[in-house]
């Protein structure tokens, strides 16, 4: 089993940065790909960003892309997702998740999940 546990979350202007954590822990294995997805009010949980175990592979999602950056950093077992130039659109609950294998963007694909951080931009 993998538990993960983000943070970082919080209110935010728009235009504002933000950086989430996620902390794995129990049966981490720096093979494993990482992901984040977001679940805005009364909309099914999107692709936000995914990380290989190396960190060699990335995606992002479109809506995303030239303002989140994934990264990840094995000896700390520790995903970030930095937040750039925000707008209220991003406004969700993020979720880190893990997979063995390689990045996918379709979380049926994840099989262990943490239980999500709030994220708010204010216009």
């Amino acid at each position: 089993q993998v538990q993960l546990v983000e943070s970082g979350g919080g209110l935010v202007q728009a235009g504002g940065s933000l950086r989430l954590s996620c902390a794995a822990s129990g049966r981490t294995s720096s093979s494993y790909a990482m992901g984040w997805f977001r679940q805005r009010p009364g909309k099914e949980r999107e692709f936000v960003a995914a990380i290989s175990g190396s960190g060699g592979t990335i995606r992002y999602a479109d809506s995303v892309k030239g303002r989140f950056t994934i990264s990840r950093d094995n000896a700390k077992n520790t995903v970030y997702l930095q937040m750039n130039s925000l707008k209220p659109e991003d406004t969700a609950v993020y979720y880190c998740a893990a997979k063995d294998g390689s990045t996918r963007s379709n979380a049926l694909r994840y099989d262990y999940w943490g239980q999500g951080t709030q994220v708010t931009v204010s216009s």
